[in-house]
């Protein structure tokens, strides 16, 4: 099966991005056929600083890759490096209705927070779509929160089909049950928009603090504390095996700790889980060039894919001639 995801550069990842779409990727790897990519044109709608998106796009990169994408394994490439996705977002266009864009959740949800709204923004889907569509996707893993666009998508390309023929594969999103919808500090969808994140790199006390302010409730410390709403243990239990899980649940239920110990419980065990990243991530940011070098490959094999995918539909609308 051929997958797909794209995480933008918009800034630090964090801990929603890795087990929402980065992890499923990675571990797919060996048994699909992997496509990831830095999505820096959909960046541009919330980062509007070129310098800062250079830097951030390199970050996601050496991110991205600390984190276990195997480039001899997967194409990994920057969205920018593959100029065919722009023409099919433009050709879209012409297929994609006003009212499929008018419902989209996620801009409503921007906007009602004080997100400015622009075209970009707007025609985030038909972006997507394009991204979707010309490299033949199959499956796209996605949180919660993304399973509508990867639906506008699969609504773009069978209007396109029923009129041109079968061009399109028409997609599939794919949601890890266990991670719908990873919870932020305060308890809603982890999102760099919420400013409610956990980052996966950054100094131990910084991620203290930032998991010192989950919200939670106030309860005696001697009083047993519920455990199935509680954002701590949702975060925790990401980290956890089974017996592991029941053993902290068991904590929970006998009472005597509060919600600070177990705060400081998650930031150990994730202390711990990303060590080994963190190793590999100071490689790949002291050799830049290697870097470069492996999204230029990434690039030259998803063009080829994109290439034969945009011919069929330049032929199609009539712009090949």
């Amino acid at each position: 099966m051929r997958l797909l995801t794209g995480i933008q550069p918009s800034g630090d990842l964090h801990i929603g991005n890795y087990f929402g779409s980065i992890k499923p990727m990675i571990d797919a790897q060996d048994d699909n056929e992997i496509f990831a990519f830095i999505a820096n044109y959909h960046a541009m709608s919330s980062v509007s600083d070129g310098k800062r998106l250079a830097e951030l796009t390199m970050q996601a990169a050496t991110d991205f890759l600390a984190l276990g994408m195997d480039p001899q394994k997967s194409t990994f490439w920057v969205q920018s490096d593959v100029k065919e996705v722009l023409e099919l977002y433009w050709i879209l266009s012409s297929y994609t209705p006003m009212g499929l864009l008018e419902r989209g959740h996620s801009y409503k949800d921007k906007t009602a927070r004080g997100i400015a709204s622009n075209h970009s923004l707007f025609s985030y889907p038909v972006l997507m779509a394009a991204d979707i569509l010309i490299m033949n996707s199959e499956i796209i893993p996605v949180g919660k929160d993304q399973i509508q666009h990867v639906e506008m998508a699969r609504d773009i390309a069978v209007k396109f089909n029923n009129e041109h023929g079968d061009i399109f594969v028409i997609p599939e999103h794919r949601v890890e049950e266990n991670v719908k919808t990873v919870p932020g500090t305060d308890g809603q969808k982890m999102s760099k928009s919420y400013g409610n994140i956990i980052n996966i790199f950054g100094e131990e006390k910084k991620q203290l603090k930032t998991i010192k302010k989950i919200v939670t409730e106030n309860v005696a410390l001697e009083e047993p504390k519920e455990f199935e709403n509680c954002n701590v243990y949702n975060i925790a239990k990401l980290y956890l095996n089974e017996s592991e899980l029941l053993e902290l649940q068991a904590r929970y239920k006998r009472g005597g700790e509060g919600h600070g110990h177990f705060k400081l419980f998650l930031a150990e065990i994730m202390w711990d889980y990303y060590t080994p990243y963190r190793e590999k991530r100071a490689y790949y940011e002291n050799n830049q060039d290697d870097v470069r070098e492996i999204l230029k490959m990434g690039a030259d094999k998803a063009r080829v894919s994109a290439q034969s995918v945009i011919e069929k539909v330049r032929s199609a609308v009539g712009i090949s001639y």
